[in-house]
């Protein structure tokens, strides 16, 4: 008679202690459906896949580079055109010609000019047809400053990336990609008094100061 009186005791407790734990069993087992609801299958090599590897800013920059470039081409203007219009009227310059940005606008120039001095890679330009007072200077690497490049064209947005620092990483990836494809063989030493053709971006913040990042150049 103890015994089953001790059992029967017991017995209300083991049953709260079973529904307790059939309650947490399927509370795990909710959050596992759930999970697995919201979990899709990324097949390898896929588009998907490719989209949650780690941003690879040089393999951007070789895929974008020359649509850019090719963009730049058609929308450059002639620099003494460029440099009249700015002059006449710099919002309805850009709005002609330029891609508007958050500091400045993005403005694409072809020109043929002579070298003269140069720093660090940055070459200045005499060219025919412009005012007096302005400067042209020329951007050759190695290390292609910046983001003009990636601007450009007004459709590679921050929203497209992760972070800021992927954003950067883009502009640089381009950079590197133009370096590759138009300065690899360019003899800096020697530009000094040369004549080239250039086609390329500037960031217009002075109307009378360009430092042009280049898509094209010919020392001829």
């Amino acid at each position: 008679m103890e015994l089953n009186e001790n059992a029967a005791a017991a017995s209300p407790g083991s049953a709260g202690m079973s529904r307790r734990l059939i309650l947490s069993i399927l509370a795990v087992v909710a959050v596992l459906a759930a999970i697995a609801l919201d979990t899709a299958v990324v097949a390898i090599g896929s588009d998907e896949d490719q989209r949650q590897a780690a941003f690879d800013p040089d393999a951007f920059g070789q895929s974008e580079f020359p649509r850019i470039s090719e963009a730049v081409r058609a929308r450059a203007v002639e620099a003494p055109v460029l440099a009249q219009a700015l002059g006449e009227d710099k919002n309805a310059a850009i709005e002609s010609y330029g891609t508007p940005g958050g500091i400045g606008a993005f403005m694409p120039v072809q020109l043929e000019g002579v070298v003269g001095e140069g720093k660090s890679g940055i070459f200045d330009l005499t060219v025919a047809g412009l005012p007096e007072g302005t400067r042209v200077r020329l951007q050759t690497g190695p290390a292609i400053n910046g983001t003009e490049l990636r601007d450009i064209t007004g459709d590679i947005l921050f929203g497209a990336f992760k972070n800021q620092i992927e954003y950067q990483d883009a502009g640089a990836g381009i950079n590197r990609a133009m370096a590759a494809s138009t300065l690899v063989d360019l003899d800096r030493d020697n530009l000094p008094g040369k004549t080239v053709a250039v086609v390329g971006v500037f960031n217009l913040i002075n109307p009378k100061n360009w430092l042009i990042t280049p898509v094209s150049l010919e020392v001829r």
